[in-house]
């Protein structure tokens, strides 16, 4: 992401031992997708939304009527937070650090304020209060409803791997893509 070269190069010296992901899109993009974190398959790949999850975002897309080519996806944490697996001594993923979620929001912020998105759709909790700074709101409380903050149109849902770990949630997410399909068109 050329256009915002001086703010990457701070967050690659300061985390140089981590492989960071940077968000990827359409720069003109009206829609602006904001993850929690890269997982495996993003930190290997380099790029937002190439895993599992992943896939599930593409068919949520698609059932809203959105082309991946026209929006802008990104992360709130630019770097995979994982820990030890007790039972394997190999790195498995872990929610982000309140710690990397407050180091990375400016640069979400400046993400945000670079494209100029008309809707911005959170995936998550975690997205959620970044972008918010209400460290109270849940996306179980409002989840598929159109927010305004802070002069920002915002849509939270909820994160696609949530489907992936409660297929009870896929009614729910489906409900949620028509809404916003409905607010799209």
């Amino acid at each position: 992401m050329c256009f915002m070269q001086k703010e990457e190069k701070y967050y690659v010296n300061k985390y140089a031992n981590n492989k960071l992901v940077f968000g990827e899109g359409n720069t003109n993009a009206k829609i602006f997708i904001i993850g929690e974190a890269p997982g495996g398959d993003e930190e290997e790949q380099g790029r937002p939304f190439v895993g599992k999850a992943g896939k599930n975002l593409d068919e949520f897309l698609k059932i809203a009527g959105v082309n991946r080519s026209d929006v802008y996806i990104t992360n709130t944490v630019k770097l995979r937070p994982t820990k030890i697996s007790p039972k394997t001594g190999k790195p498995v993923n872990r929610p982000p650090s309140k710690e990397e979620i407050d180091d990375f929001t400016p640069l979400l912020r400046q993400e945000l304020f670079t494209i100029k998105p008309s809707l911005v759709v959170t995936l998550g909790n975690i997205p959620l209060k970044a972008v918010t700074s209400d460290s109270k709101i849940t996306i179980g409380s409002v989840h598929g409803k159109l927010l305004q903050v802070k002069g920002i149109r915002l849509f939270p849902l909820y994160h696609p791997a949530a489907v992936i770990y409660n297929q009870s949630l896929r009614q729910t997410y489906m409900e949620d893509l028509e809404a916003i399909k409905d607010y799209l068109q």
